[in-house]
């Protein structure tokens, strides 16, 4: 530690003492609750309140984890586009599973779902890749995502020669490598702060036998 940066160790926040999480607070469902959640965060103005730490992990169990922003949502799961030979695409690919922590820590709240992950309709994926500003389709097929490059230079250049490429069409075809990915989820916790540390967390949980289960966790 150099200057007058505090230790981590003595870093902390109380939390509200009249917040709180209950059985009774939790909508029927995982998505309904999950709906409302996104809701208050989009209101409260955070910043990129779709931004989500996505944890994979390879054939050796060996995790990793980046942010990604969440790009749609439904009973079905959750929807976000990556580069398909991206670490996590690879990743997702060989180890079909991944955690979603949504850190809305500003309003002493978190979501955190896990569950399989499987790629999303070839037509989804089309819509979407076609929404995006030019610049940021250009970009998917100028960045090989996840691999060593020499330097920036060597990247602006690519991203020049799509844009070349690509300057006399109206619409930029989607990569064949990039697309959408689902985690369908087996558990979605919603963690609400408490002060003392003693934080609410409610977890659905998916039974085997099909249907969801409702257990609270201890902080």
């Amino acid at each position: 530690m150099t200057g007058d940066t505090p230790a981590p160790a003595a870093m902390r926040n109380e939390y509200a003492a009249d917040l709180g999480l209950t059985e009774a607070d939790l909508a029927a469902d995982w998505h309904t609750q999950f709906d409302g959640w996104f809701a208050d965060a989009v209101a409260f103005g955070l910043p990129e309140p779709n931004a989500m730490v996505v944890g994979t992990a390879d054939d050796a169990g060996r995790p990793s984890g980046r942010t990604v922003l969440l790009k749609g949502y439904d009973p079905e799961g959750f929807v976000f586009f990556t580069n398909h030979l991206s670490r996590k695409g690879v990743e997702a690919a060989g180890n079909p599973y991944a955690s979603l922590v949504f850190p809305w820590f500003p309003m002493q709240r978190q979501v955190v779902v896990a569950g399989s992950v499987a790629p999303v309709d070839q037509a989804v994926t089309e819509s979407y890749f076609a929404s995006r500003p030019r610049g940021s389709q250009v970009g998917a097929w100028a960045s090989p995502q996840s691999q060593v490059v020499p330097d920036r230079a060597a990247l602006e250049e690519r991203y020049r020669e799509v844009a070349e490429r690509f300057a006399d069409q109206a619409e930029i075809p989607t990569p064949p490598h990039w697309g959408g990915l689902r985690v369908r989820p087996d558990a979605v916790e919603f963690w609400q702060g408490r002060a003392g540390r003693l934080h609410d967390r409610l977890r659905f949980r998916r039974l085997d036998a099909g249907g969801w289960i409702v257990e609270r966790l201890a902080p």
